[in-house]
């Protein structure tokens, strides 16, 4: 009976701390510093490096994508006798058609006969997708980047990564004009190109309840952008 009462209090144990996992970190932690935009400190142990340029079909523009050397660590030992082997990866992002993506700290762009290199930005961010609208661009002649990223450290930890806040920028081709477009610690869902009307369309979730979590009880937010438009304008719109 002892052994029989041992299984099932380690069964107790074992589900708690599975319930304790289950349980969503919030992505938002709020206090008077949430008035402004929380921006964490580049981290200066992290060893920054780029790919090799990437130049998209049809434009001027060389875009290098920067990030952190990442160490992998192996679980088998070593001929010498050690408990694990580093294995160093040199490559930081990955291209699709017309997307680069990967967990980059920012992106270079130059110009294809000047020497000079711009960032995108000068401000710590996780990029996750910098995507090119080419075919936006073949309609309208405007060439545009739309990237999805993590600019604050919403949820304190320190850092700021994949646990943050998702958010939605657009800049031009050469990287200048990076506009952010979605509001202020409201997660970007998705976001969607119809190419027959060059509109960018977009959702995101508030936090209304103010619970750190996004849910089914808060509110979603759907917007789109005229991209033919010279000025980039968010609007609103009601679909149910």
């Amino acid at each position: 009976m002892k052994k029989s009462l041992t299984y099932i209090a380690l069964a107790i144990v074992g589900t708690l701390v599975s319930c304790k996992d289950d349980v969503q970190k919030p992505k938002v932690i709020y206090d008077a510093a949430n008035k402004s935009n929380v921006v964490s400190k580049t981290d200066s142990t992290q060893i920054e490096i780029a790919d090799l340029p990437i130049q998209m079909e049809g434009t001027s523009y060389l875009i290098h994508p920067v990030g952190d050397l990442r160490v992998f660590e192996k679980g088998t030992k070593s001929r010498y006798g050690s408990s694990s082997v580093n294995d160093v990866s040199f490559t930081i992002s990955n291209l699709g058609e017309y997307e680069i993506t990967g967990y980059l700290q920012n992106l270079k762009f130059q110009k294809v006969d000047s020497d000079s290199i711009r960032p995108l930005t000068d401000k710590p961010a996780l990029i996750l997708t910098a995507t090119y609208l080419k075919a936006v661009a073949d309609r309208t002649q405007n060439q545009i980047m739309v990237y999805t990223l993590a600019d604050a450290d919403t949820n304190k930890d320190g850092k700021i990564d994949s646990g943050d806040i998702k958010t939605l920028y657009l800049s031009s081709i050469s990287g200048e004009n990076f506009t952010k477009i979605s509001e202020d610690f409201q997660e970007l869902i998705d976001w969607s190109l119809v190419e027959s009307k060059s509109r960018l369309y977009f959702r995101t979730i508030e936090d209304t309840n103010q619970n750190g979590q996004f849910d089914k009880n808060d509110v979603l937010h759907y917007n789109y952008i005229d991209l033919a438009s010279k000025k980039w304008e968010v609007k609103s719109y009601k679909p149910i």
